[in-house]
């Protein structure tokens, strides 16, 4: 069984979001939206083929809703369908996580135009990371897939093949952009990818735990509480879903502190659709 957690530049118009959550169709098992970022993930989990079959019809329905001239948002992007990472939920069947990015990336490059990125691993042996295409694109690093440049409209997709990360930000309060980036900075390390921005009232560190099970959230959110010189962490938020095995890694009294529950874990939500797939959370990122 296999995820995909697509980024749709997308978080505002609430019937275009309804309409892409229908064309998902029964892979799709979250929907986050964020309208400050203007952004929305959809995690779909499922077997290869309907997995596939969900990923291209809400592909198709993204780049037909939603033009990039008329797009702002605080959240970096170079593209309608921004990123859509393939993480196999059994770390052993990563080749096949592999094959759907690729696959993927030929079909929205020679059905759609859309140039595409790939990251994670290549064919010759090497890694090439999410936050490597965002600083490379279209300067140094041309499209491994499709047209040269971007359609205005669609721009470009980073297609990846990962291990499993959670997703998770601390809204702050009382707290200048600028102490945020200085914590943001702080703790970005190998397994924590962090950015700050100002969301109104708010200032947002938003954190990629890529060894989850590693440096969890608790570790995160005690990092920054100890970064702050004034204000203060008003509440965490969880992006799509994550592994039980990071949740059963932090203490329950925190659970609701962290912004996570039982509810929202990976196990969870397949259960609640009748399906089980072989997964302990603890795959490589």
């Amino acid at each position: 069984m296999f995820e995909c957690v697509a980024n749709v530049s997308e978080g505002r118009r609430l019937d275009v979001i309804e309409e892409l959550t229908r064309t998902a169709g029964a892979s799709l098992r979250d929907v986050h939206r964020d309208s400050f970022h203007n952004r929305s993930v959809f995690t779909l989990i499922d077997d290869i083929q309907p997995l596939a079959d969900g990923v291209r019809a809400l592909a198709r329905s993204a780049l037909e809703l939603v033009d990039l001239r008329a797009h702002e948002g605080v959240h970096p992007r170079f593209g309608v369908l921004d990123v859509v990472p393939f993480v196999a939920l059994d770390a052993n069947q990563a080749p096949v996580a592999r094959t759907l990015r690729d696959e993927t990336a030929h079909w929205l490059a020679d059905t759609c135009g859309v140039p595409v990125f790939l990251y994670g691993e290549l064919d010759d042996g090497t890694t090439r990371t999410l936050p490597e295409v965002r600083r490379r694109a279209f300067t140094s690093l041309a499209p491994d897939r499709g047209p040269e440049r971007p359609d205005p409209a669609c721009g470009a997709s980073a297609v990846g093949a990962r291990g499993v990360l959670v997703a998770w930000n601390l809204w702050l309060r009382g707290v200048s952009l600028s102490d945020a980036s200085t914590a943001a900075t702080a703790i970005r390390t190998s397994t924590v990818r962090s950015l700050a921005f100002s969301l109104g009232e708010f200032v947002q560190v938003s954190c990629n735990l890529i060894e989850p099970v590693e440096v969890g959230p608790s570790t995160v959110y005690d990092q920054v509480a100890a970064l702050l010189p004034r204000g203060s962490i008003d509440h965490a938020e969880l992006v799509g879903l994550l592994p039980r095995a990071v949740l059963e890694k932090e203490d329950p009294a925190r659970w609701e502190q962290l912004g996570l529950s039982r509810e929202t874990t990976i196990e969870a939500r397949l259960a609640s659709a009748g399906l089980r797939p072989t997964f302990d959370g603890s795959g490589p990122a």
